[in-house]
């Protein structure tokens, strides 16, 4: 019989993304986010290309990304219900890591393996954080898929794109649980 350990499980099966906009301060710490990384960077990574880097962001430099996208956003002729939900999304709740998905040159290992990795990445940091006790949320943001935005406010590289923005705080409020899938409508049985 295979080793269980239902801790572990039970936290998988109750697990539950806390809002961004329910997060607050204190933020982890470097030292209390060191973990939460090194868990992240566990993620399967076929070919061990390491096709991923984090950025971490904090206060000055989210401010900085939140009036980036007021700029990108007027530039973009966005509504500005959009642009100010995006802005919103960056400040709070004064802490985030970007995954970056930063895919490498392979022969063995295909790109889209590569992207799956990285998402991967961000489920495992999410995961590490709300194990932590800290109140996490993994975003995007109509900013994550625009090249300028990207390009000025986080330096990435041409063949880079972000796998998510995962924000990390002091929850506020517990969220209510939702409805989850139906086992019995997505689920195939192959026997044969």
């Amino acid at each position: 019989m295979p080793e269980k350990n239902p801790a572990a499980l039970d936290f998988l099966l109750t697990r539950r993304s806390r809002p961004a906009k329910t997060l607050t301060t204190p933020v982890p710490s470097r030292e209390e986010l060191g973990p939460i990384l090194q868990a992240a960077a566990r993620t399967p990574d076929h070919g061990k290309l390491e096709p991923w880097r984090f950025i971490v962001l904090e206060g000055a430099a989210l401010e900085r990304l939140a009036a980036l996208a007021g700029e990108r956003g007027t530039a973009l002729e966005m509504e500005p219900e959009k642009v100010e939900k995006f802005q919103t999304q960056l400040k709070q709740p004064g802490l985030a890591v970007v995954v970056v998905s930063s895919p490498v040159e392979s022969e063995k290992v295909p790109f889209v393996e590569q992207l799956y990795s990285a998402g991967a990445v961000c489920l495992a940091m999410l995961n590490a954080a709300l194990a932590s006790g800290w109140g996490a949320n993994w975003l995007s943001g109509w900013g994550s898929h625009d090249r300028e935005f990207v390009t000025k406010g986080l330096g990435l590289a041409l063949h880079e794109t972000v796998a998510g923005f995962i924000h990390i705080g002091t929850e506020t409020a517990a969220p209510p649980e939702r409805p989850r899938p139906d086992l019995g409508n997505i689920t195939a049985w192959v026997a044969e």
